[in-house]
């Protein structure tokens, strides 16, 4: 049987998420089919708290889907259809109930930057070159290049970057919005792993309830979005972690959460 393109390895409540295809980690039909299945475990796996998604070998996070699988695209259905399995993949990870931290190293192209966008938290390391090269292949970004870029960005930098199918830096990208920040050349992976633990310290059910209220606060209107924060605050007031948190602040010590 042929190695995982795709696999994690759990220290401490943080799973480290690997796309490993040399030499780019480009996007292949079973490279997209191993990485929903880390997925799908590290979700179900209770050791798991966060993940630090990346890619390995150094020199490309993940630099665009796999060119020579572009052959069978002959019409509509067909072009439709070859989308479908990796915008359910990145919409399983934006909806996820973990965090999922990306550290972009290299490359993140195409595929690459929509799946890193798909995730809760960007990091990248200033040499990194990020964009949505599709253009230049006669093609627009599938994977959510158009609709997420314009919610995080704004539609005139969007635009920008989809119709020019220019890279941007590290620097450049956290200047646009596109990542929350850059990280020395070399430590983004450190730099990921220690923000995912200080995440993963906290309680399991108040970092669910969280990432529940910005999901779906996101798709409301502001009002019905406060509702939702509101009814999930009151929630976690019935939780031990609630009284555990609000003791360790009065005695001045680490709390201790239990996820109840």
């Amino acid at each position: 049987m042929s190695e995982k393109k795709c696999s994690y390895s759990v220290n401490d409540g943080v799973a480290v998420m690997m796309v490993d295809n040399p030499p780019v980690n480009a996007l292949s039909g079973p490279v997209l089919a191993d990485i929903r299945e880390a997925v799908e475990n590290a979700l179900a796996d209770d050791a798991v708290r966060v993940v630090v998604f990346t890619g390995a070998g150094g020199k490309a996070f993940i630099a665009g889907a796999d060119i020579k699988e572009f052959g069978v695209l002959v019409n509509r259905q067909t072009g439709s259809d070859f989308l479908k399995f990796g915008q359910e993949i990145t919409h399983l990870i934006e909806s996820a109930d973990k965090p999922f931290i990306a550290a972009i190293n290299g490359f993140c192209l195409g595929g690459g930057m929509e799946f890193a966008m798909a995730c809760h938290i960007r990091l990248a390391d200033e040499e990194a070159q990020i964009g949505l090269p599709e253009i230049k292949l006669g093609i627009i970004p599938g994977y959510g290049g158009t609709q997420r870029t314009p919610r995080f960005i704004g539609k005139g930098r969007a635009l920008e970057l989809i119709l020019s199918g220019n890279f941007l830096n590290g620097r450049q990208a956290a200047e646009y919005g596109i990542v929350n920040r850059v990280v020395q050349a070399g430590m983004v992976l450190e730099e990921a792993v220690q923000l995912a633990q200080t995440i993963a310290a906290k309680s399991r059910m108040n970092i669910r309830a969280a990432l529940r209220a910005v999901n779906q606060g996101l798709g409301m209107s502001l009002q019905e979005g406060m509702t939702l924060e509101r009814d999930l605050f009151g929630e976690l007031c019935e939780s031990e972690d609630k009284n555990e948190g609000v003791a360790a602040f009065l005695e001045k010590r680490p709390a201790r959460f239990s996820d109840r």
